[in-house]
């Protein structure tokens, strides 16, 4: 089946048949929850309706991982409500906890772009949901919306610009810290 203009279409049937209300209520938590994040800020509302209609939707339990650090994985992920923590040896005596994303924050962007493994594991909070966008259903826009697949990398490019900003401000913060306590801490 295709869902065309909120209606699915089944290939032996050409009558379009309406979503059940479950399935419309789907799409519109993943509208809206599209539609609060970073990787929206560009896009008209047809173009968050066409990226919505192909983003999942998941509710995730308490320390459910949504990814495991080592894996591979080609999925751009929002995060919806909740929180998700990106943790370093989870479950381990090592667990760091080395940030957590909120409402509107995107993440596994580096492997979504690359299929580069997962430096660290991404661990869901309690009451977190989370939209998940697959790479080969982006690349499927490609033809038919070009200019929604061009926001969708601007806005992923953001997202590492200011982690790579915020990575060097800390780099300088304590190089500075080092030089005036002479190295001792």
């Amino acid at each position: 089946f295709h869902l065309l203009a909120g209606r699915l279409r089944y290939p032996d049937n050409p009558e379009p048949v309406q979503p059940s209300p479950e399935s419309a209520m789907t799409q519109t938590a993943i509208l809206e929850g599209l539609s609060k994040s970073r990787l929206a800020v560009e896009m008209t509302e047809d173009q968050r309706k066409a990226l919505a209609a192909v983003m999942t939707l998941r509710d995730l339990a308490q320390g459910e991982v949504v990814v495991r650090e080592g894996d591979s994985d080609d999925h751009l992920y929002v995060v919806a409500s909740g929180g998700i923590a990106v943790v370093k040896a989870v479950g381990t005596d090592n667990e760091v906890t080395l940030s957590v994303l909120r409402p509107g924050d995107v993440v596994g962007e580096l492997s979504f772009l690359d299929g580069a493994l997962r430096y660290a594991s991404l661990v869901a909070e309690n009451g977190t949901r989370v939209l998940s966008l697959s790479r080969g259903d982006l690349e499927g826009l490609l033809d038919s919306n070009p200019h929604l697949v061009y926001r969708v990398m601007r806005a992923i490019v953001r997202v590492v610009h200011e982690l790579q900003r915020r990575l060097s401000m800390q780099t300088t913060e304590l190089t500075n810290y080092l030089y005036k306590t002479h190295g001792r801490y």
